[in-house]
């Protein structure tokens, strides 16, 4: 995307420190057919309750299966119910993973993608900016509802998993972004603390990567900015006490604040792109990818970024940004080394093969030669 361009979304409305049951219906109104898309794990809890009540006589289907990393099957099977139901609109109750697959099961819809193949070549480069607002009426139109902080809602490109090849993927189109968002602190409550946790250190590397670009741009700087700070603050207070509504819905204003600065054209680096990896390849949670390789390539970058990166250490508590960054995330009880997450140093080579030479990693600070470069960034979280 060029620095030239300031490009929003497709995303009518952000409803947030509001119930489920206050600020969904409104999204609702002009529907007739509503599937709601989930995950095994919430589909008996009471956030997935107050969203089918809220939801009312609209609720044609329900999905309740979609996998971490948004697998190419789990997405068709998704695209299918969506074609049968006839649906208009589809609520999307979870994370990263099932709004992504919920994206991503959308364009199929429209495109008529009906199996892996097809849905594979639909792939595009990570570098490849969203199409505009030139097809107003495809539907059906996302409304999410997320219980994590990956910021995944705010974002018209999708990832989705192709497992048997080990192989992530990409899918973008304006339209694909959630027409709605509804941020309601109570719907993180169930989510297990680890995870929550670690999808805001996701929101930490949206925001960290672009402060530390080398091309920046003053609107991704100052909402970047805000976004580490508040998650400096909010994330140590959930640790804390579970039950601080407060201090997770300032979590929810700071991951979307943590992606904004991709409107302005900033771009995200070798973390990002290490992540997709290590999830496509070993289905580590999008979150954990944060956690092991934010500080590692912070460590990396220092050569040709250390003066931004002084920012980003002094709001998470001094020393160099890849000790603060360490620091931080194991004082909120998560990993840091690829061990931890049952990754050998003999697996390392064969994970940086899996580079193909494209963007996030090709957008680093510091240029990433190739596989050897990016081994040498994997044994920095040995």
């Amino acid at each position: 995307m060029s620095m030239n361009l300031h490009a929003w979304p497709a995303q009518q409305r952000v409803r947030h420190g509001l119930p489920v049951a206050e600020a969904l219906p409104p999204e609702l109104a002009d529907c007739k057919r509503v599937v709601l898309a989930t995950t095994r794990s919430l589909t008996r809890s009471r956030i997935a309750e107050a969203t089918r009540a809220a939801i009312g006589t609209r609720l044609v289907g329900e999905f309740s299966t979609m996998r971490a990393h948004s697998p190419v099957e789990d997405v068709l099977a998704l695209a299918a119910l969506l074609r049968e139901s006839k649906a208009d609109r589809v609520v999307a109750l979870g994370g990263g993973s099932v709004i992504d697959g919920s994206k991503t099961a959308c364009h199929a819809v429209w495109r008529g993608l009906a199996d892996a193949a097809a849905l594979v070549g639909s792939a595009v480069s990570r570098g490849t900016d969203a199409a505009y607002w030139d097809e107003p009426t495809l539907l059906p139109r996302i409304v999410a509802v997320p219980t994590t902080l990956s910021a995944a809602e705010f974002a018209p490109n999708a990832g989705f998993t192709d497992i048997a090849a080990g192989r992530k993927y990409r899918a973008q189109h304006a339209m694909q972004v959630p027409i709605a968002v509804v941020l309601d602190p109570a719907a993180t409550l169930e989510t297990p603390a680890d995870l929550l946790l670690s999808s805001g250190i996701r929101a930490t590397d949206h925001a960290a990567e672009r402060l530390c670009a080398l091309r920046r741009a003053p609107f991704s700087d100052a909402v970047s900015r805000q976004a580490l700070e508040m998650l400096a603050v909010a994330l140590p207070a959930i640790r804390r006490d579970a039950g601080d509504l407060a201090a997770r819905g300032a979590a929810q204003q700071a991951m979307w604040l943590s992606v904004m600065g991709g409107w302005a054209g900033v771009p995200v680096g070798a973390s990002h792109g290490i992540g997709y990896i290590l999830g496509g390849a070993r289905g580590v949670p999008h979150g954990i990818t944060s956690c092991l390789g934010l500080p590692a390539v912070m460590q990396w970058n220092a050569p040709v970024n250390a003066e931004q990166q002084k920012v980003v250490a002094d709001i998470l508590g001094g020393g160099t940004a890849a000790e603060a960054l360490r620091g931080f995330i194991r004082g909120l009880g998560l990993p840091t080394t690829l061990a931890e997450v049952g990754i050998g140093l003999e697996d390392i080579p064969a994970l940086a093969a899996k580079w193909d030479g494209g963007p996030p990693i090709a957008t680093n600070p510091r240029k990433v030669n190739g596989a050897a470069d990016v081994e040498t960034i994997l044994r920095l979280m040995v």
